[in-house]
């Protein structure tokens, strides 16, 4: 097991975001569209199972309107979590192909990208702008509750059934457009 997190922690690229004065730079929010085009075609993840089955966590977070949420309120058709940050240049990079997933399968399976950033709405509304996504909207999670419940790295992406439970995590950035992460999505019925 312990050598698996290990991996995990490799393959995703990214881990916390440090506090304050620790923090190297502000949020590199700063890949461009190009970059992000062009490494789609060099994302490294690693596909986990080994949760399949386990209900989702309980940890409350901010939704676009900054109201609290918990994935609980998403019950009734399947669910794609990803955990993310502003500052995780792999995050930032396959942020076009999660948002292209949920405006092509929106009515099928709600895609939600949760921000891991400490400073929340803060910092994440201004790179949703900035980001001019079409269908993805910003929830923020600054104690990083889903992130400590999932035990992983960033950015991480986790399927659960309409019943809350988890089919799938993705550690490590995938294009969501590309025909191994249709494949997996077909696993989840959508």
């Amino acid at each position: 097991m312990l050598i698996a997190l290990l991996l995990a922690g490799a393959v995703a690229g990214c881990d916390r975001e440090k506090p304050g004065a620790e923090q190297a730079a502000t949020p590199q929010a700063n890949v461009s569209a190009g970059e992000a085009a062009a490494g789609a075609a060099h994302f490294v993840h690693q596909v986990d199972r080994g949760q399949a089955g386990k209900a989702a966590p309980t940890a409350t977070f901010r939704g676009p309107d900054d109201a609290p949420v918990t994935l609980a309120a998403f019950r009734g058709r399947p669910l794609l979590v990803n955990l993310w940050a502003t500052w995780c240049a792999p995050c930032v990079a396959e942020m076009p192909t999660l948002d292209a997933l949920a405006a092509e399968r929106g009515d099928r399976l709600a895609v939600i990208a949760v921000a891991q950033d400490l400073q929340g709405a803060e910092i994440v509304d201004p790179w949703f702008q900035k980001a001019k996504l079409k269908a993805l909207q910003p929830y923020v999670d600054p104690q990083n509750g889903l992130l400590d419940a999932a035990g992983s790295a960033l950015p991480t992406s986790i399927l659960y059934d309409a019943q809350g439970r988890e089919l799938w995590r993705v550690i490590g950035a995938i294009d969501w457009q590309g025909e191994e992460a249709k494949a997996l999505l077909a696993e989840g019925g959508v």
